[in-house]
Order: structure tokens, then sequence, then C-alpha cells
């Protein structure tokens, strides 16, 4: 638990020496095989901090943290897992970065991720895949993955990740961890190297759902220079939320999409919530065929305008210089993005063209109101809907990546929050195999906090999977 974790570092019950070499310990020990960070900081640099921060105070006062690759931050590389930024040193820190040194947090290093957050397993990285701590012959879930990973392994009890379609919550499924895709404005993106920007937002991950709810306070709250924000900031009150007459709905267009480990797992939590006195309904979606495809023409779409700034000329890899400006771009962008990238950069640019635009964008932009109307209704019934986060179990390094509509697919799930804006959960919700499966809770627009106490108590009362830590065998 963090608030005992500042105690402790606070009043002399722990060491900061113990504690940082602890982290650096099990970096030195894991990381050469698990690959979970791009960038570690150097031991010295990080315990001064994290003596200093001590005396300083604040809510996270030396508590270490893991960054993912495409947040700002001042003086640490910041790559984005790609060869475009391989060398890039930002000159200024994200908001959600500025307001964690401000309560105290130590940055340990910056974590891997899929290329530019453009994945689904952590592979198609610059910096080579991450292996999922639980079993390293599977992947960690992307984009955040590196993130969860490091939470896995336990270097670190907090981290942030960034969320356009599923990228922390899936992680989060697949390393038996907690992660917060937060109501769409609620947590500033300036200092995020921009996705898709109508559809991702940064947010929490941690061990429990208590420590989700400290960071997700902390990193939240309106910003004057992201305009997108609004003015809503949540107060940290993780008090008990029982479940008894919680009325929830279970999506069974997406949980029949899944497979048996998985639709078991949660059926199992299911029927422990209706013991509970949850109140329990299958209901649908409606659109669910629709809302994969409505996804990735808007991301992709958005990416390629985005994207757009890499030209070798201004920042980034610029290692052909000469010959007229279209070579000079053709070959800095060719040598410097991958290729998962570079599809979708060329997917967005021929949807965004004449003749293509209104047959598949403004279609796509129709079918994402539809889906928000849809849960808008549902949550006139319901307090939460409930699915399985990823319909899949972590699969094996190599098995996705190369087929990219698989790989598309994974996140069936996840991307209907991102469409319609509203705050989702991923929570553990079990194990097959020894591989991990993610409960996924999602709730009505601005209701994050009301998810996070629903979700520790069926940590503490119905799963009763809390701080796990994986068995890794390196």
């Amino acid at each position: 638990m963090i608030t005992k974790l500042v105690d402790d570092l606070k009043y002399g019950n722990l060491d900061p020496v113990e504690y940082v070499e602890r982290a650096y310990e099990k970096i030195e020990k894991y990381d050469k095989t698990i690959n979970a960070l791009i960038t570690i900081r150097s031991k010295n640099e990080v315990l001064n901090e994290v003596k200093e921060n001590i005396v300083r105070g604040g809510k996270l006062a030396g508590i270490l943290i893991a960054i993912k690759d495409n947040i700002s931050t001042r003086g640490i590389r910041t790559t984005c897992a790609s060869k475009m930024l391989e060398d890039y040193i930002p000159p200024y820190d994200a908001t959600v970065i500025e307001r964690l040194k401000k309560e105290g947090a130590v940055i340990i290093g910056k974590t891997n991720m899929d290329e530019f957050a453009m994945g689904s397993t952590t592979e198609t990285s610059y910096f080579g895949p991450t292996k999922n701590p639980w079993n390293l012959e599977r992947t960690p879930g992307g984009s955040s993955g590196g993130s969860g990973a490091a939470l896995a392994a336990d270097y670190v009890d907090l981290a942030l990740g960034s969320d356009t379609g599923g990228s922390i919550r899936a992680p989060a499924a697949y390393t038996a961890t907690f992660g917060l895709k937060p109501s769409y404005g609620t947590v500033s993106r300036y200092g995020l190297v921009a996705y898709a920007n109508s559809l991702e937002q940064i947010g929490p991950m941690a061990k429990n759902a208590e420590d989700l709810g400290l960071l997700y306070t902390i990193i939240a709250g309106p910003d004057e220079r992201d305009a997108t924000t609004i003015d809503f900031t949540p107060n940290l009150d993780i008090s008990e939320q029982k479940l008894e007459k919680v009325r929830i709905g279970i999506l069974n267009d997406i949980l029949e999409m899944s497979e048996k480990p998985i639709i078991s797992a949660i059926n199992n939590i299911v029927n422990k919530l209706s013991n509970e006195g949850a109140i329990i309904e299958e209901t649908k979606l409606g659109y669910a065929e629709y809302a994969l495809p409505a996804y990735y023409i808007i991301a992709m779409s958005e990416a390629s305008s985005n994207l757009a700034r890499y030209d070798g000329v201004r920042y980034g890899y610029s290692r052909y210089m000469e010959g007229s400006w279209r070579e000079v771009y053709a070959k800095n962008r060719g040598e410097a993005f991958g290729i998962e990238v570079k599809r979708r950069i060329l997917l967005g640019s021929f949807i965004l063209s004449a003749g293509y635009y209104e047959e598949f964008y403004l279609k796509a932009l129709k079918i994402r109101n539809l889906i928000k109307m849809s849960l808008d209704e549902l949550f006139k019934k319901y307090d939460i809907l409930i699915s399985p986060t990823m319909p899949i179990l972590p699969p094996k390094i190599g098995e996705v990546i190369n087929d990219p509509v698989k790989m598309y697919a994974m996140d069936l799930n996840t991307v209907i929050a991102n469409l319609a804006a509203i705050p989702a959960l991923s929570m553990p919700a079990g194990f097959y195999n020894n591989l991990p499966i993610g409960l996924q809770l999602m709730g009505k627009y601005l209701s994050d906090m009301y998810l996070i106490k629903i979700a520790s108590y069926i940590e503490k009362n119905v799963t009763k999977l809390y701080n796990l830590t994986a068995p890794i065998n390196t």
C-alpha cells in the first residue's frame, strides 16, 4: 500500500537506501530478459531524489514510479519506442509529470511500449519486445506493456500508461495488475506524444485498487495547456462501496466472443457478485461488430495527421539531409518508422483522401455516436457494465505480430470506452494455466472513482487477488 510505504519512508521504518537498492536489484536481475524499461536512471541520482523528497513531503514522497515512454520527461530520454526519437530528450515535463513531482514521486525510468503506442503486444518496439513476467513466452499486452511488466515484476508499485483503445487495460489484464482508462478530459494530455487525440488518455496503473485511486487523483484535474480537459477534480475517497443493490449489466455480445477459459472466469466472478447482493442482468451493447472497424478508421486517420510532424528536418531521426524536401522526408521516415507505424500512416492517409473521407471516416464517426448513445441508454438501467478485458489469453511472442487483423481483433472489448469517452478499469479476474485474465468494469462519464471503489470491494471480498507479483523464472 503506497500510503503505508510513504509513512515507512518518512518515519524511518524503511531505509531509503534499502528501498532503492531492492528495486535496482530486481531490474538488474530480470530486465535483460523481460525488457520492461527502455531508459533506466542512475541509481545514485534516484536515491538522492528519494531522500530529498522524503524530507520535502507529499502524497508520494520518495515513491518510485515508472513512466511510459511516450510521456514527456524533462531531461530524461523519451523515445516512443521508435528509431525516429531514439535520442530525443524533452526540454519540458508533461503536466502529469509535474503533478507527480509536486507530490514527491521519483521517476525510476521509462517503460517499453509499442512504437508510438501502435500495437497490442509491445512487440512493435524498436528496442525489442517486452516479455510477460508471468510467462516469458507470452506478451504482456500493449501498448503500455512495459508499465504492466514493471509492476508485475515488482520493480515499482506505480506506473503511468496511455490508453487509446485499451493500451492500459490490455497490459493490466495480462499482467494481473490494475489499470484505469480515465474519462476523456479528466487527465491532461499536455506532454503526451500524440497518436489519436480524440481517443487517448494518460492513466494510472498499480498493483491494487487503492493505489490506483491515489495515483488517479494526483494526475487528474483541469489544465490550461490542454483545452480538452474539463473542470473536474476527483476526491480521494476509497471508502467501502458494497455491491448490495448495485445494478450490473453483463455485456453478453462481448462476453460470447471470448475464449472459453475467459468466459468461465468472468462467469465465476459474476456468480460471486450476485452472492454479494448485486443485481445482475444480461444485456448487450449493440453495434459491437462495428466498434473495432470504426475505432481503427478514426485512430489511423488521426495518426496519419499527427505523425506528419516527423519530417526528419526539425527534430527526430535526420540521417538524410541532401536532395529535395520530398526525398529527405521519404528517406528519413522510411528508415525511422517501423512496419506497423507505416501501415497505420498509409491506411490513415488513404481513409482521409478525396473520395474516401465520406465513405469511411464520416461513417466511423456515425458509428461512434451510435455506440455512445447505446451506452447512455444502458447507463440509465445499470450502474456499471462488465465484460472480459481481453477476449483471448496472453498470446505467445510472435503469435499475432505478423497478422495485423488478428492483433487488431484483440482490442475488441476495450475500444468501446475510448469511442464513448467513458471510464473503464481492468483488474485481475483469475488465472488459467497460470496466465492472467482481466475483468473490465465500465461506468458512465465521470464515474472513475466509483469504478475504483467497486474494484476495491471486488478485490478484497470477491476475487481476493491483491498485490500480485509474478513468479519470474528467468
